[in-house]
């Protein structure tokens, strides 16, 4: 299932194995009307808010290894993006993922994610458990990575310079509203994946999900590390 969705709330979301605990503030969090929660992907901290994140769930029976995977979804990915008029390509290769750490989602491209103009435009990362697989990432429309550091607790090590990273608007002039490029990438996955594919609405898509990933919703979970 291909999934494109926004955020009611700006949300700070930390990777998996990201540390977190003594290393943010939540009180400058809260005071700026920022929720959190702790992803089930790893990866590092991306702040939910001018972007669009995109999800792929699928049983592991049907999946081919990781990097094939991410080689599949990066097409659609790839041309999703051109429908909207935006010229990205594959990060160049490291052979490596970034480890966990305090440095924020956008500061650098990792193997495998997407890059136009130079810089990061599209923070992707793949988790598989229990039969299934889980992909998602975030679609910069607009730049408010850089306020990060913000919310960081005192001398903490938290980068407090962040190298701008590519967005649609400054590619494309504008920003694109969700609807805009939900309906680009669903075109992409009809035309490289399955031309009958349906849309799936909101209601329906928080019924198949919600109600197994309980402790994603326990502030312990989100602090554990």
């Amino acid at each position: 299932m291909f999934s494109i969705y926004s955020w009611t709330r700006p949300t700070l979301s930390f990777g998996r194995h990201q540390p977190a605990a003594g290393l943010y503030d939540i009180g400058k969090i809260r005071s700026a009307n920022v929720d959190v929660v702790r992803r089930p992907t790893g990866g590092r901290a991306i702040l939910h808010d001018h972007e669009v994140t995109y999800s792929v769930t699928a049983p592991l029976q049907d999946a081919a290894p990781l990097r094939e995977t991410y080689a599949r979804i990066n097409r659609i990915l790839l041309d999703g993006l051109g429908r909207l008029g935006v010229n990205a390509e594959l990060a160049s290769t490291t052979g490596r993922s970034p480890a966990p750490s305090t440095r924020p989602c956008f500061e650098a491209p990792g193997d495998g994610e997407l890059v136009a103009s130079g810089n990061k435009l599209v923070g992707s990362a793949q988790w598989r458990d229990d039969g299934a697989l889980l992909q998602h990432g975030s679609i910069l429309v607009d730049d408010d990575q850089s306020s990060l550091p913000l919310f960081a607790a005192a001398a903490n090590g938290v980068s407090n310079s962040i190298p701008r990273p590519a967005t649609l608007h400054t590619l494309l002039g504008r920003s694109p509203g969700i609807e805009e490029v939900a309906t680009a990438m669903f075109d992409a996955v009809r035309s490289r994946e399955d031309e009958e594919a349906s849309e799936m609405g909101e209601e329906e898509i928080r019924e198949e999900t919600m109600s197994r990933i309980p402790h994603f919703l326990d502030e312990g979970w989100t602090w554990r590390r």
